[in-house]
């Protein structure tokens, strides 16, 4: 069987967790914490980094878009990038934009006061809510932008359904976890996440539960 190491409140575990049952994959879950890596994973990955895709062949893959191009490459029955380059490159750009921008701008900040601070030993625990207003003030631009695109095309990327929706909304969701996301200021990024939430492949996110951090209220709801 497959393996997955992951964390459930990363947004890049998540993204590999969507991209497997989008593709109809089975695999395993192996919980792994950011601040306190297992041996097995070690020994997977010498960088320490999640997550870490073990192949039923053995094969190891770590990276973000190492183990996004393997599975679009290996298991090529369900393609998620796109039939033609101007597909491909946009899906790509897209799916960029949140890994490295919306990381960088929003997320990153958010997930190290809300929740790396409550665990991580090796690092100033003491709050900073000036860092999550701030990661918060930019959260318009990268929604707007959002339902300027839904505005214009049936999913992020064009007609189809891509790695561009996949990682948007594995981020998003970690913050939506969180309770962050004002979704009425955001009709149409809204009904793009509904039907997100919808989807197959996305149940096992919406199940998550840590009781260390409880989900907000309409996490797990479709009709939110």
């Amino acid at each position: 069987m497959r393996k997955l190491f992951h964390y459930p409140l990363c947004g890049f575990s998540r993204a590999v967790r969507f991209l497997l049952s989008e593709k109809h994959l089975d695999f395993d879950l192996v919980y792994e914490t950011p601040w306190s890596l297992s041996d097995e994973l070690l020994d997977q990955n010498l960088f320490g980094t999640i997550p870490v895709l073990v192949d039923i062949n053995g094969t190891s893959v770590f990276g973000n878009s190492a183990i996004m191009e393997y599975l679009n490459e290996v298991y090529s029955e369900i393609d998620l990038i796109g039939s033609n380059c101007q597909q491909r490159t946009e899906a790509r750009k897209l799916a960029d934009w949140f890994c490295f921008i919306f990381y960088e701008e929003i997320y990153s900040h958010i997930v190290r006061e809300k929740i790396l601070k409550r665990f991580m030993r090796d690092i100033d625990r003491t709050p900073d809510p000036a860092s999550v207003r701030s990661a918060c003030s930019k959260l318009p631009v990268h929604m707007n932008y959002i339902s300027w695109l839904i505005d214009r095309r049936n999913w992020l990327a064009g007609k189809d359904f891509s790695i561009a929706d996949i990682y948007a909304a594995s981020f998003i969701s970690v913050l939506d976890y969180l309770g962050i996301i004002p979704w009425a200021k955001y009709e149409l990024a809204k009904w793009w996440y509904a039907r997100i939430k919808s989807r197959p492949g996305f149940r096992g996110i919406l199940g998550d539960n840590l009781s260390q951090i409880p989900p907000s209220a309409d996490y797990s709801n479709p009709d939110f």
